[in-house]
């Protein structure tokens, strides 16, 4: 187990940001349409740890591409370096929060990111 002591969550980037919800990190590859920056009050665009053009497209956020979207984009994340970046902010955050723009709270990426990081804690020492 990794020194990691903080708190994943996620949440819609269009909800209402809150005091909770700690370090706010947008992991989409593009920026979400009819948002600024200012209203979006992130504390970093994580867009390298988004699935690969192609997955995302193949998905579409078509719920029944889904389950094999989850398997490809879980193997981009074996070997994405931008999973570091997560740990390291989690080991000086209490909370780190996952943002996303996609319209199904339970199809979409960021709910796959969120499984793989409280899978794969950070490696010893990180």
């Amino acid at each position: 187990m990794g020194t990691s002591a903080a708190t994943f969550g996620i949440k819609r980037i269009y909800a209402e940001p809150a005091d909770d919800d700690g370090c706010r990190v947008l992991v989409d590859r593009l920026w979400p349409r009819g948002l600024s920056k200012e209203n979006a009050r992130l504390d970093m665009w994580l867009k390298e740890i988004a699935p690969s053009e192609p997955l995302r497209k193949d998905f579409g956020h078509m719920k029944e591409r889904f389950e094999d979207f989850r398997q490809h984009y879980r193997q981009e994340l074996e070997n994405n370096p931008a999973v570091a970046a997560l740990h390291d902010l989690a080991a000086t955050h209490a909370r780190v929060t996952l943002l996303y723009a996609a319209r199904d709270p339970e199809v979409n990426h960021a709910q796959v990111l969120l499984e793989f990081i409280q899978q794969h804690p950070a490696p010893p020492g990180r």
